[in-house]
């Protein structure tokens, strides 16, 4: 069955669609503005995962947000991959397509893992001609994600936030900003978050993330696997009031809890939008 038309997501908080809660969703679908989906999941030529992933869309706009494409590597873009996820973006349309601004591949073998990229300028002229040639195959605007690190590149020379600032101006991207990833990076080495923030486009910002990390002996580790830190809810509060209410994903990919907590995550979000929205009006 083909969805003719995206559905627009309202400025409030969703949730992650994860095959872990895919019984508890369908007997009891859960009161929330929207659900995004890893498209990886669902490039099979049919089954029960995209029929599950039918009756979600029937009843809530959706997101798509991508973990495979490798968009900084120097290895060719993945046609098979490109074709799939252009297919699956025909079918169920849904509002945002999103990607992470990192490399996870070369000579063909993968990493399981989103590496960072050198913010360099030959850097920034490689990631954008292949954001323009993505776009152009998928006929979509992408969000690109920032993501967290543990190393840095001695050879950067571009701050972070200009060099998204940029890859947005070059290619007319939007960005996907993830909150607790910006907290992770700045805590690990002494970043100004708010630096970061004040470089970004405010209209670029289309989406934001909210997830829970781990304290892994000095290190703060970017795991997906707990509620969200009051750390990342006061930069979230800051960044509404900075960019104004955006769609806000409440992201859990470990330590799976009942939808219910992550409901509870997505009505706090939601209260902090509300409060957003009534200091704006």
């Amino acid at each position: 069955m083909s969805v003719q038309q995206p559905i627009p997501i309202p400025a409030q908080a969703g949730i992650g669609l994860r095959s872990h809660h895919y019984r508890e969703i369908l007997e009891a679908p859960p009161v929330v503005a929207w659900m995004e989906a890893h498209p990886e999941n669902y490039f099979g030529e049919g089954g029960a995962p995209l029929r599950i992933l039918e009756r979600i869309r029937s009843q809530y706009p959706l997101s798509f947000h991508g973990v495979g494409l490798s968009l900084g590597a120097t290895d060719p873009i993945d046609s098979t991959h490109l074709r799939k996820l252009k297919a699956l973006i025909d079918r169920f349309q849904p509002t945002l397509v999103s990607e992470h601004l990192s490399w996870s591949s070369v000579d063909g073998r993968f990493f399981n893992d989103l590496l960072p990229l050198p913010y360099t300028e030959e850097s920034l002229s490689h990631i954008c001609a292949r954001i323009d040639a993505i776009q152009t195959e998928l006929q979509r605007s992408l969000l690109i994600e920032n993501v967290t690190r543990y190393l840095t590149w001695r050879d950067s020379t571009i701050p972070e936030g200009e060099f998204m600032a940029e890859v947005v101006r070059r290619t007319g991207c939007g960005i996907l900003l993830d909150l607790n990833n910006l907290y992770v990076n700045a805590v690990n080495f002494h970043l100004d978050p708010v630096k970061f923030l004040d470089a970004l486009p405010s209209d670029a910002v289309q989406e934001i993330h909210l997830a829970g990390f781990d304290h892994v002996g000095r290190w703060l580790v970017d795991t997906h696997g707990q509620a969200v830190y009051p750390e990342v809810w006061s930069l979230y509060e800051w960044a509404l009031h900075h960019f104004g209410p955006r769609p806000t994903l409440i992201e859990w990919d470990t330590n799976l809890p009942p939808v219910a907590v992550l409901l509870e995550q997505a009505s706090q979000a939601n209260a902090m939008l509300g409060a957003c929205y009534a200091t704006s009006a």
